[in-house]
């Protein structure tokens, strides 16, 4: 909305209705001029200043200005301070009323000083508001160039002017104004603390202006995935649009007015969440709603821009049902209305729809021209969003055309666009993240999923990393991530050289729009020929845009850069310096260690190794997701069940092992591996790895297994301090009832966990022991003094909110995930939780709860802890981890290997098990009682 400003005093009313009778003797000769006296001065001065603004009213602004002058020297002669400021601020007014803003800035900021200094606070109020009016248009101004942080600039600026007046009907336009541009930048979160404060501004306000806030709301928490809240906005604005109202801003205040328009746009943003939410009937009944609606519009240019959006919304419904020809017609019918109207990002967002209907009738030839004009308009005109979702389009076309390589370039550049929004998120609430997340993540997944096609096992690697951390930032909402996961997915050499190329068209196309721009601007009548044929030229130019684009991707230099991707395989094509990184944390560690990414996808599983002294290694294994999760979940029935049969255990931890490590037997004994760093993925993180079953023996009793969140968040090979310093705390009596989120708990004390610190003491002098109430959360502020911190407690991680998930103190209270991330235990080498369960109540997630365990674990700067992927009868916990201290003081052992140790001891009933009932010792073999205990983080 555009503020109309008017300044005109009484005087210059009464000038402009008597000037024709006024006797000769009260007419302006040049007489008057030679009066001596500064009365005689003064009032010769006012007279021109009232000429001046007669004029300026006029829009005879040359001559306004020139009155105005020959005032403001007689005004500064006779030191009129006050008459100076206000024609100095009329001055800038009138270039204010040109657009010549930077000049009405330039009196302005000369007017105030001055009307201070003479005590006009009226005035200084008046030309305050005319700064920050000036401020507003020049933002305006700029948005409409894409230069969207200095305009920024320019509506904080009239912001700041809008607050110290007071004036808070402007305050929303100016704040409705920052959050459109936020959200043009991609910077998610300032938008919505933008329009948050002015919806926060009270009544009175303009009704047409409050819907316009509350549709743009709408707007952005569609882009956030958040579509009930969206539909909510949407419709709040509907209502308020519909009122019949006007509105008329003058210098000084204003009346409101509604919006058939915002009717229009209201029920098209209504349609296109039905539409999104796949419920075309419902939306297509308010399209049509909308398109009845614009017949009342009086405006031309917007019924216009209006009628193009939604045929073009029409257009998109009938792609989604596939009916490809009225789409089509819809689409372009859409684009002849747009195309005069000089709306570039509404046409770039049209010609992106006909290439998505060509490629869905895989005319990819016709799908290609679109989408590449669709990418030049898009990115001068259009949002991040927006720019990645055009560079999506052409992966997948190139992928289509049988050039993967080139669609993995344009696939990383979309990637890296949506990873800057996803960092300027991070401060919404968690399930706005999450929301976000879930409407990019299958695109993550599928650049996954190409890299691997290609043996680009290492990049692969490095977008499952970020994967992981969009789940943990999801989760938890305050993970930092590193030097690796902050720069997104990194292109190579030859990637740099291909996005150089297509970049340089597309800024040459660019420059060629802004001229063409500037020259359209002119009326037809008033250029010149010259004129007239440089538009035809560019014109021209634009159309051989795409065949230069088209050229370029089929260029010998491309060819030959997409034949260099396609030769190098196992991360010889990736940014050396992580990937020897990697390598050289494994040679490191001396522990024959390897790493496994294991990715799931719909219709296969991806494992990848990483191994010491050679490139990484994908296998893929022919299973769908579905089959896949079913064999976990059998897995998981048989090894957390006490009373179930072991050989029953053994022949589903077969299937999984046939999945899972079975394809890489060969590679394992070839890179002679003895450890495994597991990075699990989805519902993986359920089931320990340590439980899987050869036919012969359970995996644990072959390799060493420690879990890691993901390779780019974790500290290899820091060393463990030499001394044992433990810190020892065990929930022993008493019970506890209570609700965590929609769950009820009873938590009773575990009586084996007394003899477990107990037990923990004698094995290692110097132990300090909490029990019950003495274990409280003033623990927290004891544990970095200590190597090791054991906790003999109830601890439950469950899917959904971070502040379901806990862990129990002996006196009763509870520490969530969330609490947790205060923690500071930079001294601490591991956590110990013996008594933890996951999938709470049945119900498996995607394991996020326990990668969000791990992470705040290891943000704590304690480097491992150890965990139970369920609740073990804490009479068989005990010996276990009797096992695993015992192991654990032996010198030059590792953790991994006393976890290890600790747990073939109870397959193979090593352990004294004299303190348990012979039920449990009986069948200590089990994995329910040894396989639930993993170690995440660093293993040494």
């Amino acid at each position: 909305m555009r503020l109309h400003l008017v300044r005109i005093s009484f005087a210059t009313l009464l000038l402009a209705v008597t000037s024709g009778f006024l006797p000769p003797s009260l007419s302006l000769s040049p007489s008057l001029a030679q009066a001596q006296t500064n009365q005689d001065r003064k009032a010769i001065a006012d007279r021109l200043f009232r000429e001046g603004e007669y004029l300026s009213v006029r829009d005879s602004y040359e001559r306004a200005i020139s009155k105005f002058q020959e005032a403001l020297l007689i005004y500064q002669d006779i030191d009129d301070k006050a008459g100076v400021g206000k024609t100095l601020s009329n001055i800038g007014y009138v270039y204010y009323n040109q657009k010549e803003y930077e000049q009405a800035l330039d009196y302005f900021q000369q007017a105030l000083p001055i009307l201070r200094e003479a005590g006009d606070g009226n005035e200084q109020r008046v030309t305050l508001n005319l700064m920050g009016s000036t401020y507003y248009e020049q933002g305006r101004q700029l948005v409409k160039q894409n230069k969207y942080r200095e305009a920024l600039d320019k509506f904080q600026q009239a912001l700041a002017i809008n607050k110290k007046l007071g004036q808070k009907e402007a305050e929303e336009l100016t704040l409705n104004q920052i959050g459109m541009v936020y959200t043009n930048l991609g910077e998610y979160e300032l938008a919505l603390n933008s329009y948050q404060q002015a919806l926060a501004i009270p009544p009175p306000y303009f009704a047409n202006v409050r819907a316009a806030m509350l549709f743009n709301s709408g707007r952005l928490y569609q882009a956030l995935g958040q579509y009930e809240l969206a539909l909510n906005f949407y419709q709040e604005s509907l209502e308020l649009s519909r009122k019949p109202v006007s509105l008329e801003i003058g210098r000084r205040g204003a009346i409101a007015i509604g919006s058939i328009g915002g009717e229009v746009r209201n029920l098209n943003a209504i349609a296109g969440i039905h539409s999104r939410l796949g419920k075309y009937e419902l939306a297509l009944n308010f399209y049509q709603q909308a398109l009845a609606v614009l017949k009342t519009l009086d405006d031309k240019t917007d019924k216009k821009n209006l009628e193009a959006v939604t045929l073009q919304n029409i257009g998109v419904l009938y792609l989604k049902q596939g009916n490809y020809q009225q789409a089509l017609e819809l689409l372009q019918q859409a684009l002849s209305i747009t195309e005069p109207l000089g709306n570039k990002r509404a046409e770039g967002l049209i010609i992106g729809n006909i290439g998505e209907v060509y490629f869905e009738q895989r005319q990819y030839e016709l799908a290609g021209k679109y989408y590449q004009q669709s990418l030049v308009i898009i990115q001068e005109f259009g949002n991040q969003a927006e720019r990645a979702n055009a560079l999506n389009n052409i992966g997948y076309l190139l992928e289509k055309q049988n050039q993967p390589e080139l669609a993995i370039a344009f696939f990383k550049q979309s990637v890296n666009l949506r990873e800057t929004i996803r960092k300027n998120i991070k401060g919404l609430p968690q399930e706005f993240q999450q929301s976000y997340t879930q409407t990019i993540a299958k695109d993550y997944r599928h650049l996954a999923d190409l890299l691997l096609k290609q043996d680009r096992v290492l990049e692969a690697q490095q977008v499952l990393d970020l994967l992981k951390v969009q789940e943990l930032e999801d989760y938890l909402s305050n993970v930092r991530g590193n030097d690796q996961t902050a720069q997104g997915i990194p292109n190579t050499p030859a990637e740099q050289q291909i996005q150089q190329g297509y970049e340089a068209i597309l800024n040459r196309a660019i420059q060629l729009g802004k001229e063409l721009a500037q020259l359209e601007s002119i009326a037809p009548a008033n250029r010149t020929p010259a004129q007239q044929q440089r538009i035809i030229e560019l014109r021209k130019n634009q159309q051989e845009i795409t065949q230069q684009f088209e050229a370029f991707l089929q260029s010998p230099a491309v060819t030959a850069l997409t034949a260099q991707l396609r030769q190098v395989t196992g991360g010889e094509n990736l940014n050396l310096a992580n990937f020897n990184s990697l390598r050289d944390n494994l040679q490191k560690l001396q522990q024959n260690a390897v790493i496994l990414y294991p990715l799931v996808l719909d219709d296969r599983l991806e494992l990848i190794l990483v191994t010491p002294y050679s490139p990484p290694i994908r296998r893929t294994v022919a299973v769908k997701r579905e089959e896949l999760n079913r064999a976990i979940a059998e897995l998981r029935l048989n090894i957390s069940d006490p009373n179930g049969d072991i050989a029953e255990a053994e022949i589903s931890a077969q299937k999984l092992y046939e999945l899972l490590i079975k394809p890489l037997e060969n590679d394992l004994a070839q890179a002679n591996a003895k450890t495994i760093i597991y990075a699990p993925d989805g519902q993986l993180r359920y089931i320990p790895l340590a439980a899987l079953h050869d036919g012969k023996q359970w995996l644990v009793q072959r390799f060493r297994i420690n879990n890691i969140t993901a390779a780019s968040l974790t500290d290899f090979n820091t060393k463990p301090q030499n001394n044992l310093q433990i810190l020892a705390a065990a929930f022993t009596e008493g019970s506890y009832n209570f609700r965590v989120g929609t769950r009820d708990f009873t938590m009773a004390g575990l009586p084996f966990a007394r003899r477990e610190v107990e037990n923990l003491a004698a094995a290692i002098p110097g132990t300090k022991k909490l029990l019950d109430d003495q274990f409280n959360r003033n623990i927290v502020l004891l544990m970095n003094d200590y190597s090791i911190v054991h906790l003999a407690t109830h601890a439950a991680f469950v899917s959904g909110a971070p502040e379901d998930s806990f862990i129990m103190f002996g006196n009763g209270d509870r520490a969530t995930l969330r609490d947790i991330k205060s923690w500071s235990l930079p001294n601490v080498d591991l956590i110990v939780l013996s008594a933890c369960q996951t999938a709470v109540g049945g119900k498996m997630g995607n394991g996020e709860e326990i990668l969000g365990f791990g992470y705040q674990m290891q943000r704590t700067g304690a480097r491992a802890a150890i965990a139970s992927l369920w609740f073990v009868d804490d009479g068989g916990t005990q010996v276990l981890m009797d096992a695993f201290y015992a192991a654990l003081k032996q010198p030059n052992i590792t953790k991994a290997e006393a976890l290890r140790q600790a747990q073939i001891a109870l397959i193979a009933r090593q352990q004294p098990t004299s303190s348990v009932a012979p039920q449990v010792s009986n069948r200590l073999g089990h994995p329910f009682y040894w396989a639930p205990f993993i170690l995440i983080g660093n293993g040494l």
